[in-house]
C-alpha cells in the first residue's frame, strides 16, 4: 500500500523503527492542501487550500505497518484516513478529525520534522509557511 507522510513520519530512521517494512519511494506534492500544526499534541495536519501544496514522502508500507501507524496516529480518534490518487494509484494519508486552531509545535517534534524534510529532500519553505499559522 502507498502511504504519504508529511510530518514526523518523514524522518527515515523513525519511520523505519515504526514501520519495519516501509520503503521510501520518492518525494511528491499533495496539491490543493496546506500544512499546519494543531491539537494538544501540536502535531502536523493538512487542510484543503486551493493552489497550495504540501510536500511529503511517498512510502510503500505493509498491512502490519498500516496497523502500527493506526495506533501511533490514534486512528480514528485523533486522525482519520484520507485517500487520494497519484498517477492512478491510491495513496493513504492521515488528517486530523478535529480541526482545532493552530498551535506551534514543540521544538523536539519540529526537529524531527526538519530532519525528515532533509531525509526526503523537501523544500523547507513549505514547512516555514506551515509554521506561520493561518
Amino acid at each position: 500500500m502507498l502511504y504519504f507522510a508529511y510530518g514526523s513520519n518523514l524522518h527515515h530512521f523513525q519511520m523505519k523503527r515504526r514501520c519495519k517494512d516501509s520503503i521510501f519511494l520518492k518525494k511528491i506534492n499533495l496539491k490543493d492542501f496546506r500544512l499546519t500544526f494543531r491539537s494538544k499534541y501540536r502535531a502536523a495536519d493538512i487542510e484543503p487550500k486551493r493552489n497550495s501544496i504540501v510536500p511529503g514522502g511517498l512510502f510503500e508500507i505493509s498491512k502490519s505497518d498500516e496497523k502500527k501507524l493506526d495506533v501511533y496516529e490514534d486512528f480514528p480518534i485523533l486522525y482519520k484516513k484520507y485517500f487520494f490518487n497519484y498517477y492512478g494509484k491510491k495513496v493513504m494519508t492521515y488528517t486530523m478529525v478535529n480541526k482545532s486552531p493552530f498551535k506551534f509545535p514543540t521544538e523536539r517534534y519540529l526537529n524531527i520534522v526538519k530532519r525528515g524534510y532533509k531525509d526526503c529532500n523537501l523544500n523547507e519553505k513549505y514547512l516555514k509557511k506551515g509554521l506561520q499559522g493561518s
